[in-house]
């Protein structure tokens, strides 16, 4: 078996290659043991999938190890998406929840996270210590579990549906008054995933005309990526313009990521939406708090927070450390420019039903497009252009590289002065004209990600070709 690495969500694997049937159980027994030995056993788990091929099968062999260590499971009989799986933790006061998906990775690949009682993504000290029981599962050869039928008859499984609750919850938070009274068409785009019906029934029960695209399973997802990005959204951008909508709403795999599309088929970029969350939740909805951010995220969060008095929690890459923000700092908005996004009020878990629904409750706010609203922010604030940049090593130039960004600190970059240099994760660099630079490793490939942020086009190129030099990989 394969190395199994819990990385910032989870673990993602090829089905039949190392996701098997096997090692999926395994990773169950690993679970099991870490819920035994939290003491909250007795509460019970909830299992969730998404609409990927043999996921129901896979979340049936989960709940026959958790049964067979005597540990309720709450099951629905279709799939959930990763954020209601989340809710249902809470709504069900268990000890967390098993979530198996890959979320917007390509069709062959599954996945398994963890979700702890505090219904948000595990943090490394939860999931260092399920590899060691993992470890200690295979060493061991030991997997305890009993029939699904005989857990069932045992009353060890326990169906039920988080839809209506998770719905209403939603509709407490958004202000379905304003979203009725603009009359919105909005076309909404789940990618054949476990986001199907959440979002268009927020929306039409709020009052919109809504037509879903995409909107049932198909595990191969149309042969494309269940990614919301730019690229991939190239039927909603039309459908959009040509059904003369106010708004194209996606949402990945498992619709814990949210794209969106204008009016004029315009894709608005994660960092975008952040932005323009932040601003409504501060200028238009009056709520006051600080905003968690990604040290890899726009700053822009940071001159809005600036504006009206507000901190801002840089964090290293990964939701689990933002959801970790809203719990303990009582950040009112939490997002990353990969796009995660949650808000106070909600579930420290990154939520793309969510996030769709607050950018429907802008619109209708404004009675304006989403780039019209952003263009104000932007008079009042300034512009800022963002690009992240991957570029592939071997291995040998990814160790020589790690080693030498270590002492790299640049008295300048691009002709401007260097203001400040992190370490949170990766090696950032914070320019004296706001402008930054950051270098991070991927986890588990010999690749670098470059993400640069600047005040114009022409100084992001040149704020980015100087630190591909600087770092060695040009």
């Amino acid at each position: 078996m394969a190395a199994i690495k819990f990385g910032t969500d989870g673990w993602r694997a090829i089905m039949a290659k190392e996701f098997t049937f096997e090692n999926v159980k395994y990773v169950a027994e690993a679970l099991a043991r870490y819920v035994k030995g939290s003491g909250l056993a007795g509460r019970g788990v909830v299992i969730g999938y998404d609409n990927r091929f043999l996921s129901e099968h896979f979340a049936q062999a989960v709940a026959e190890v958790f049964c067979g260590h005597e540990i309720k499971i709450f099951m629905n009989n279709r799939s959930m998406p990763t954020p209601v799986t989340a809710f249902a933790v809470k709504l069900k006061e268990t000890a967390g929840a098993v979530m198996l998906t890959a979320s917007h990775n390509p069709p062959e690949y599954n996945g398994i996270k963890f979700i702890p009682e505090y219904a948000g993504p595990a943090l490394p000290y939860i999931t260092n210590e399920i590899e060691r029981l993992l470890h200690e599962a295979l060493t061991d050869g030991k997997v305890v579990e009993t029939s699904f039928e005989k857990a069932v008859n045992n009353g060890l499984v326990e169906y039920f549906d988080p839809f209506p609750a998770y719905t209403e919850h939603l509709k407490s938070i958004i202000d379905t008054k304003a979203i009725k009274e603009a009359n919105l068409k909005v076309i909404v785009d789940p990618m054949y995933g476990a986001g199907i019906d959440y979002l268009d029934t927020v929306l039409r029960d709020a009052g919109c005309q809504v037509e879903t695209i995409h909107g049932y399973r198909d595990a191969l997802f149309g042969g494309s990526l269940p990614e919301p990005s730019d690229k991939v959204l190239t039927q909603l951008k039309k459908l959009v313009v040509e059904r003369r909508a106010h708004l194209g709403l996606a949402m990945d795999g498992d619709a814990d990521r949210f794209g969106v599309i204008d009016a004029d088929g315009a894709y608005i970029t994660a960092n975008q939406v952040l932005t323009l969350v932040y601003y409504h939740l501060l200028a238009n909805k009056n709520i006051r708090g600080p905003v968690a951010r990604s040290v890899a995220t726009t700053h822009m969060l940071d001159r809005i927070a600036r504006d009206f008095g507000m901190d801002v929690d840089e964090t290293p890459v990964g939701f689990k450390y933002i959801g970790e923000s809203m719990m303990k700092r009582g950040s009112i908005l939490g997002g990353e420019e990969s796009g995660g996004l949650s808000i106070a009020g909600h579930i420290p878990e990154k939520d793309g039903i969510l996030a769709n629904a607050l950018i429907a409750e802008m619109v209708a706010w404004h009675k304006k497009p989403v780039r019209e609203i952003l263009k104000d922010i932007e008079d009042k604030y300034g512009r800022l252009f963002s690009e992240r940049k991957d570029i592939r090593c071997s291995q040998e130039t990814k160790e020589r590289v790690l080693e030498s960004l270590k002492e790299l600190a640049p008295a300048s970059v691009a002709g401007k002065a260097v203001h400040k240099v992190l370490s949170i994760d990766g090696r950032k660099f914070v320019l004296e004209d706001g402008s930054w630079a950051l270098i991070r490793a991927s986890g588990t490939e010999p690749l670098f990600r470059i993400y640069v942020e600047a005040n114009s086009v022409d100084d992001l190129k040149a704020i980015q070709e100087e630190i591909v030099e600087l770092v060695g990989l040009g």
